[in-house]
């Protein structure tokens, strides 16, 4: 049974409040830097050696909290992120409320709960001096809503040098944890085409919408459900007025595969794509952006010490596989064991209806506080 003590949950619900309350969307640095401020705060009081890494590129900060002990053992890494995908004013809109069981507010699914049960959990065990077999380091990152264009190389990093990956996204239904995604592709497609009057010159131009028309129908005929391989274009964009052939049109498109041989075969197909209308021409630019996640040996063996923890805290722990990508995508794509989703269950990310379950919170944190105490 895991010693530390890691409080109540309506405890733990009045502080990550503030986390709540603080809106932190990714393109404002400044913003991400105020929660980083707060976390490194109680961090160092707790006795954490801590790292401050600038942002750049209009990112904020990456935060390293390490344990102070000296060790030649690998570390156990959790890695959160700091970032929602919620405009500043949002909290107007969707205020941060308790409805019975449930917390409301943007961001505290995903995933702000789960990044400050990883930041609770490393604070309770250095203030109550709980030795760990293995040292422990807390990354806390402020981009990886947009892909982790600045912290995927740090994640990479730590990980690499780490004996297991801890990711604290959110729960799944029943609170599942998480051991495989699937990998993520991002491209921008942007046709070319002859602009001309549409009444008095129609046979001069050539459409731009015309032709992304045909592009998004070849995308959606790569779908292939079987194999998990799923593509979807979106946003669309073109054209200026209806008496205006269009002169350029454009889309963006997400991939998602199962397996890294499917990523790069659909990278070569997208970046492949040729026009089917005579006057314009395609380009698009991108490429895989997480690789996937897939449950190997070693994170069926981390799940099985995960599953021993739970019961003793009292928790159900299910897994599954999800569609969507995590930092985790990197770590587990190095070999190194990943465990992802150990955060809050909940529901809505992304959504106006965002909330956790906030009386699982205590449980939640005992997770965590227990993975970090035993795994050696």
């Amino acid at each position: 049974m895991p010693s530390v003590e890691v409080g109540t949950s309506e405890d733990l619900l009045a502080e990550l409040a503030t986390w709540v309350r603080l809106e932190t969307p990714t393109t404002d640095p400044a913003a991400v830097n105020r929660l980083a401020d707060l976390a490194e705060a109680g961090l160092r009081r707790a006795g954490a050696d801590v790292t401050r890494i600038p942002g750049r590129d209009g990112y904020g900060d990456n935060l390293i909290a390490r344990t102070p002990e000296a060790s030649d053992r690998k570390p156990i890494l959790i890695a959160g992120h700091l970032d929602t995908v919620w405009s500043h004013g949002t909290l107007t809109q969707m205020p941060y409320r308790i409805d019975g069981a449930k917390a409301h507010g943007p961001g505290i699914y995903d995933m702000k709960a789960g990044s400050f049960l990883a930041f609770h959990a490393m604070r309770c065990l250095l203030t109550q001096g709980v030795a760990t077999p293995r040292p422990i380091t807390l990354l806390l990152t402020p981009d990886e809503e947009v892909g982790s264009p600045t912290s995927r190389r740090l994640i990479e990093q730590e990980a690499a040098q780490a004996a297991y990956v801890l990711i604290p996204e959110p729960a799944g239904a029943g609170g599942a944890c998480v051991t495989a995604r699937k990998g993520v592709g991002r491209f921008t497609l942007r046709v070319e085409g002859r602009g001309a009057h549409s009444g008095s010159a129609f046979e001069d131009g050539a459409s731009a919408i015309v032709e992304l028309s045909h592009q998004v129908l070849a995308l959606h005929r790569m779908v292939d459900i079987e194999r998990g391989i799923t593509v979807n274009a979106a946003p669309v964009w073109g054209g200026s007025r209806p008496n205006v052939i269009s002169p350029d049109a454009g889309c963006e498109i997400d991939l998602r595969v199962s397996t890294a041989e499917d990523g790069a075969a659909m990278e070569a197909r997208i970046l492949g794509l040729m026009p089917k209308t005579a006057g314009c021409r395609v380009f698009v630019e991108g490429g895989m952006n997480r690789p996937p996640y897939t449950e190997t040996a070693g994170i069926a063996a981390l799940y099985g010490r995960a599953q021993a923890v739970a019961q003793q805290v009292g928790l159900a722990l299910p897994k599954q596989s999800r569609g969507g990508g995590s930092d985790g995508n990197f770590s587990a794509a190095l070999g190194v064991p990943t465990l992802d989703g150990l955060g809050c269950p909940g529901a809505g990310a992304h959504a106006s209806h965002e909330h956790i379950l906030w009386q699982h919170l205590a449980q939640r944190a005992g997770l965590i506080a227990g993975l970090l105490e035993t795994l050696g």
